[in-house]
């Protein structure tokens, strides 16, 4: 077994072999070039191809910011492990080992402290362990040293024959009372919704919003909740990776929430959802908090992550 970088003739059978051991998350060879290659902050040196008699068998990508994002910055403590899979023929072998360790060696010599598997921003292919579907993961990264945090989940929900129930139709005609709106987004309101998205939410948010903004899909995928002034109160959105099923982010003012503004943007979403012949909702990842808001609205986990980190 040898380990060389990364090189573009790779890229086909690489991507079969992602196929074939990631079963849950398969990829087009597009998908993998705009989420890796095509990464501000990609690098060759830290992406690696395990190989045997020209037989690509694992890959490891690994990232460091070179570019800052958004309010976080360059994070320059951090260091993330994007993706790791070994074809299982040649697991158990210690080519998983190798791998690793020689990003973790790369990593720490770039100044990294910290490494994350997964849940790299913004092009994470996953946002942790599936320790569900990948036990042999989970008892992999914590033999090397990784610590589990925090549960992540992906939510889903059948979209047929929605109807709005009498309890989300009594919330929305409490909060009409109070004096909001709910509006599909008009362009009007671009300015006030990205400043409101970074004000309240962060970058990623604005960045999710302009993205929306630039490629045209704003007034279809975002919509607004409108207090007595006019102003934003709250919106969410779909369509963030170009998929119109997936659902997401949703947030409200902090001074706003107190009127069930998200359970009736939700239920106004998927209704709108429903007219445009789009029957399935899902998103990637939301919190425990987040995980009972959507089950009380009928979304069901279909997947559960684990936060996995290392100290270096």
């Amino acid at each position: 077994m040898e380990i060389v970088s990364y090189r573009q003739d790779f890229e086909a059978r690489l991507v079969e072999l992602w196929n074939r051991v990631l079963w849950t998350d398969t990829i087009t060879v597009h998908k993998f070039r705009g989420q890796a290659l095509f990464d501000d902050n990609f690098d060759p040196s830290l992406c690696d191809v395990a190989l045997e008699n020209d037989r690509v068998g694992g890959f490891i990508l690994a990232v460091k910011r070179k570019f800052p994002y958004m309010e976080r910055g360059l994070e320059p403590e951090r260091g993330w492990i994007s993706v790791l899979f070994v074809d299982p023929a040649f697991q158990r072998k210690g080519w998983g080992t190798k791998l690793l360790l020689g990003a973790e060696q790369k990593l720490a010599a770039l100044g990294a402290k910290q490494i994350t598997y997964g849940a790299y921003s913004p092009n994470y292919f996953f946002p942790g362990v599936d320790c569900g579907n990948f036990p042999e993961a989970k008892a992999f990264f914590e033999k090397r040293g990784y610590r589990a945090g925090e549960e992540a989940y992906s939510m889903k929900k059948d979209l047929q024959a929605y109807r709005m129930s009498g309890e989300g139709r009594q919330k929305k005609e409490e909060a009409e009372q109070k004096g909001y709106r709910f509006i599909n987004f008009d362009y009007r309101y671009a300015l006030e919704l990205l400043e409101f998205a970074r004000t309240e939410f962060g970058g990623g948010w604005k960045r999710n919003v302009l993205i929306s903004m630039r490629n045209g899909l704003a007034e279809d995928a975002i919509l607004l909740a409108l207090n007595r002034a006019g102003r934003i109160a709250g919106f969410c959105m779909r369509m963030i990776d170009g998929n119109p099923l997936r659902f997401g982010p949703i947030g409200v003012a902090a001074a706003e929430r107190n009127a069930g503004l998200g359970g009736v943007l939700l239920d106004i979403m998927q209704g709108e959802m429903c007219r445009r012949g789009l029957y399935q909702l899902f998103f990637l990842s939301t919190d425990r908090p987040g995980r009972r808001f959507y089950e009380r609205h009928g979304l069901s986990v279909f997947r559960t992550f684990t936060d996995y980190r290392k100290e270096l």
